[in-house]
């Protein structure tokens, strides 16, 4: 039997983390830190990891039983813009400072995160410019 879609929230973060470690360039600031391997996703969302860019983090990644839900600490306005565009389903955050909620319910939707990501790197080298 061939299953046609990938809905397990602890598999998407894995394909998202070999995604963001391992296939471009573009993403070579980031870093996964915080990981914890043996996370059991929970309905409100377990941490799995975060996501660093110079050992500050700028996206934290749960896992519920059916989906996984990144929050995007730096940047949100953009990244929300960046995952909306791609047809995801994100929400904002009510806390201080605020952050972007991106819901990815299926493993193909993995790559169309991407895009997010790419916004915040883009984002955070303009930062380091500025800053230099």
């Amino acid at each position: 039997m061939v299953v046609d879609r990938l809905s397990d929230g602890k598999r998407i973060a894995q394909l998202l983390a070999s995604e963001l470690t391992g296939h471009e360039d573009t993403f070579s600031i980031l870093s996964i830190v915080d990981s914890d391997a043996d996370v059991e996703p929970t309905d409100d969302g377990a941490l799995a990891y975060a996501v660093a860019a110079d050992d500050e983090r700028v996206a934290e990644v749960y896992v519920q039983p059916d989906r996984t839900r990144i929050e995007f600490i730096a940047h949100p306005d953009v990244t929300a813009e960046a995952a909306d565009e791609e047809g995801l389903r994100v929400r904002p955050k009510a806390v201080r400072p605020p952050r972007t909620l991106v819901f990815v319910e299926d493993g193909a939707q993995v790559k169309w995160t991407l895009p997010a990501f790419r916004a915040l790197v883009a984002a955070l080298e303009a930062d380091a410019d500025e800053s230099n």
